[in-house]
């Protein structure tokens, strides 16, 4: 008989752009492209994502506080991918062409709100990224990609700690608000 996992009392939350299944198969192509060096760790594709803010901690009994308080309305937006890169501490990372205005204003719309709500924010310059794999400092990327990404919703996500299962959404937004049941 299997023990009952006890459930943390605080949830490690970020808000993310998650991409959908068209994306992702862009994204796996993409992957496969790449020389990668034994012991890299390559993300699964439901682990994909990039991330908007890195909340922290948080106790699970404000989880639906902030689902309620953190649905912004944004402009949707094309999200470009435009460079492969290998960052210190052996990351493999996609970075965008430019960062679009909107996804800036949403950053910084949600930046403020995470403020109001006593909630801690990064104060170093926004960088967005979708982290493909971590230990791959001797990866080769491969060409840039000549695809993007509409953005239409971004996600309140936890970070479990299980290998299996990185990341689970909580709670999706899109343009208009809350849309309702979590995953897409």
């Amino acid at each position: 008989m299997q023990a009952d996992v006890e459930t943390p009392a605080e949830a490690r939350l970020f808000l993310a752009l998650v991409p959908g299944g068209t994306v992702r198969a862009e994204l796996s192509a993409h992957t496969q492209a790449w020389r990668w060096n034994e012991g890299a760790q390559r993300y699964a594709p439901s682990d994909w994502h990039v991330t908007l803010h890195f909340i922290g901690p948080v106790p699970r009994t404000r989880l639906d506080e902030l689902r309620d308080d953190l649905s912004q309305p944004f402009t949707p937006f094309e999200l470009r991918f435009g460079e492969p890169a290998l960052w210190p501490h052996g990351l493999a990372v996609l970075l965008p062409m430019a960062t679009p205005p909107a996804l800036q204003a949403l950053h910084e719309r949600l930046g403020v709100r995470l403020r109001r709500l006593g909630l801690r924010t990064d104060e170093r310059p926004y960088r967005p990224h979708l982290t493909l794999a971590r230990r791959a400092a001797q990866a080769v990327p491969p060409a840039p990609p000549a695809w993007g990404w509409m953005v239409r919703s971004y996600a309140l996500m936890e970070s479990t700690g299980q290998p299996e299962t990185r990341y689970r959404v909580l709670q999706r937004f899109d343009d208009c608000g809350p849309v309702d049941g979590a995953p897409a």
